[in-house]
């Protein structure tokens, strides 16, 4: 499979995945706080994390370049939001929630930090 199929086929996977569980968590908790990207941010970080511990073993498919263009590149690039983040944030100070903006920043950063290092972690504990 050609790296450009690879992002592509990733991405399109990515960005329905994406849409799902947004859709999923507004539904379910509402949209007053963007609660549905904080998932989506942390659990791609959580996966990058698991796909970058896997892709150090020079065995793993994951060393390959066409599985981790469509894994990372394509599905959690499309998946994971900044642009979203950004633009939620901004929505929040811009309605007098500059506490809360400022919260979700910190919470969004420390938790996806975290995750990804889970995801390594989890990786290590396990070979």
């Amino acid at each position: 499979m050609s790296a450009w199929i690879s992002v592509t086929l990733g991405s399109m996977l990515g960005a329905m995945a994406r849409y799902f569980v947004s859709g999923f968590v507004a539904r379910r908790v509402g949209e007053t706080f963007p609660w549905g990207t904080l998932l989506i941010n942390v659990s791609g970080a959580l996966v990058i994390g698991i796909l970058g511990g896997l892709a150090r073993d020079p065995a793993s498919l994951l060393a390959e370049p066409n599985p981790w263009l469509f894994a990372v590149t394509g599905f959690l690039g499309a998946y994971t939001t900044v642009s979203s983040f950004s633009l939620q944030t901004l929505a929040l100070a811009r309605d007098g929630e500059r506490l809360r903006a400022g919260g979700y920043v910190i919470i969004s950063v420390a938790l996806s930090l975290a995750a990804a290092a889970l995801g390594f972690a989890l990786v290590g504990a396990f070979k």
